[in-house]
């Protein structure tokens, strides 16, 4: 429900840094409620997609391609613009498995050591496009290798079933 408040702008939208308004192509650029905006070392936005059916990276095909370049270019800008970092010092990637099921982008300062930043959780926005453009279904197909911390359910469950 969060994040719908905010695409509705129910809530935080005085914090909205940049919005596309596309319903097909475009998302809402918000940072992210563990950063305080205080310095840059840790800064953290999400992107938000307007669109509510694409809940994950196993949902992307070749046709997101224009609204996942639309976040890596424009969301590149909006954050140079507001905050002076420029593209080459961010970390833009999604989470597989992620913290919640609709689509969203992490932009986060390179040098910052975020939660869930690591290769076994995240995947680089550039190499999704690249990924999609090379194979339409690539997500549908690829086998995605993905930690899990011991306190999740997920984790339970693979274990209930036996396959941990």
């Amino acid at each position: 429900q969060w994040v719908y408040n905010i695409l509705e702008k129910k809530a935080e939208a005085d914090r909205i840094v940049h919005e596309n308004p596309d319903p097909s192509n475009g998302f809402v650029l918000v940072p992210d409620l563990k950063w305080n905006q205080n310095q840059l070392d840790d800064l953290y936005l999400i992107a938000l997609i307007h669109c509510r059916e694409v809940k994950s990276l196993r949902d992307l095909t070749e046709e997101h391609l224009p609204l996942l370049r639309n976040i890596l270019q424009e969301g590149k800008e909006a954050i140079e613009k507001r905050f002076g970092v420029p593209g080459s010092q961010l970390r833009i990637y999604l989470h597989y498995q992620p913290s919640y099921y609709h689509l969203h982008v992490h932009f986060t300062a390179l040098g910052y050591d975020a939660p869930g930043s690591s290769v076994e959780r995240a995947h680089l926005l550039a190499d999704v496009i690249d990924n999609l453009a090379t194979d339409s279904m690539y997500y549908q197909k690829r086998a995605l290798t993905f930690a899990l911390r011991a306190d999740e359910p997920l984790l339970k469950k693979f274990q209930e079933a036996g396959r941990v």
